[in-house]
């Protein structure tokens, strides 16, 4: 008798990934305000009652949703390229590179979730896009660190700056989400991306930019 009544009393069983990878794209293609706990249940094909006993409210289940999308091919992408390039502009090339290819790939939501997905809250909810700018904000810190690293074993000049540096490529980065998320195609992201990579500065060189293509300098004065 007990046994049954135990069962009786048990939230109906459901398949927790399959859920949380529906509630991931419905957060990365509506962003957090937009998405209503109805929407979430029924895109994860669960009632109220057990979303709120598996993943406890709506934003632990956006948290872990971020999570989750962190340690997926599309999220960790940046991570594994710092990982494994020997070199800091081979990172932060293959960094713009594959962000050109991922955040535009028709297969899933465009952009980053985690630059999009709280761009606009509620003052009650400011924890919510406080959480999204923590986690960008260590990225930014752990860029400078690789940045910092190659001016100290000569990739980079001496008068390179990495904090300068690293907020530069974020800022790329972040501004090649928005385009996805407006329409941009993977060919434009990557002309973006080239483009951005030629202000890498040059070991060795006077100054810490390129010299500009294509400047002439001026003749003489005629006397």
């Amino acid at each position: 008798m007990s046994d049954t009544r135990a069962r009786r009393g048990r939230p109906r069983g459901f398949d927790r990934d399959a859920a949380l990878t529906a509630a991931t794209r419905l957060f990365w293609e509506r962003g957090y305000e937009a998405t209503s706990v109805g929407e979430l249940t029924e895109a994860m094909g669960i009632r109220p009652g057990s979303l709120y006993a598996a993943f406890g409210d709506k934003k632990s289940l956006f948290k872990e949703v971020v999570h989750g999308y962190g340690r997926s091919p599309v999220g960790a992408f940046m991570s594994v390229a710092l990982d494994e390039e020997p070199t800091a502009h081979g990172a932060f090339a293959r960094i713009l590179r594959e962000a050109a290819a991922n955040y535009a790939d028709p297969s899933h939501p465009a952009g980053c979730l985690t630059i999009s997905a709280a761009t606009n809250v509620t003052p009650q909810d400011a924890d919510v896009a406080a959480f999204l700018r923590d986690l960008r904000n260590k990225n930014l810190d752990v860029f400078e660190a690789r940045l910092q690293a190659a001016r100290q074993a000569g990739e980079l000049p001496a008068t390179a700056d990495p904090r300068a540096m690293a907020s530069y490529f974020a800022a790329i980065i972040q501004g090649m989400s928005q385009r996805a998320c407006d329409g941009a195609s993977a060919a434009e992201l990557t002309g973006i991306a080239e483009l951005a990579l030629t202000a890498w500065p040059v070991a060795g060189a006077v100054g810490t930019r390129r010299p500009a293509a294509g400047r002439r300098r001026r003749p003489p004065p005629v006397p």
